[in-house]
């Protein structure tokens, strides 16, 4: 019985230990944009102007606030709109139930729900609809007003979806 009380006893340190690395890589984030990379996920998913944010460790509930809402296009064809205050649950690798971002399909606005990392793709899904791309696109975080060529000088970097156009 001896035995089996102390496995339980390493088990159990092993297990605090392992979500104290995780909620304090979080917690040790200084920005909204290093605590998203603390999830693996990269900084660009957030435009820049992030004022303030709040995450639950517990439940992993997030919220980003801007000085106001933001609207940008990426290589004049995607437009995403990103309200005041946006809302969501992170995890490693994927925010969803996310609130407050959406995109411009054709001619109507969809909202973002879910954005998750596969590999070296994220997929960002409208609740009927979903579509990839190279996490190499999200390394820089775009501007409100201008995107990624907000010097106009020509560097759009954004690769397309296929299904998003």
């Amino acid at each position: 019985m001896g035995m089996l009380t102390s496995q339980r006893s390493v088990c159990l340190k092993v297990t605090a230990l392992v979500i104290f690395i995780i909620t304090s890589a979080a917690a040790n984030a200084q920005s909204a944009y290093e605590l998203i990379e603390a999830f693996n996920l990269p900084k660009g998913l957030l435009p820049q102007g992030v004022t303030e944010y709040s995450l639950e460790n517990e439940t992993g509930k997030f919220s980003a606030s801007f000085n106001g809402s933001c609207e940008f296009s990426l290589e004049g064809s995607y437009q995403l709109k990103y309200k005041s205050t946006i809302r969501g649950y992170i995890r490693n690798g994927q925010l969803s139930n996310l609130q407050g971002v959406s995109v411009k399909l054709f001619f109507f606005w969809a909202d973002i729900v879910q954005v998750y990392r596969s590999g070296n793709s994220l997929e960002f899904s409208v609740g009927i609809a979903s579509a990839g791309f190279p996490v190499d696109n999200f390394e820089e975080s775009p501007r409100c007003g201008c995107g990624l060529d907000c010097a106009g000088r020509g560097r759009l970097r954004f690769t397309r979806s296929p299904l998003l156009t």
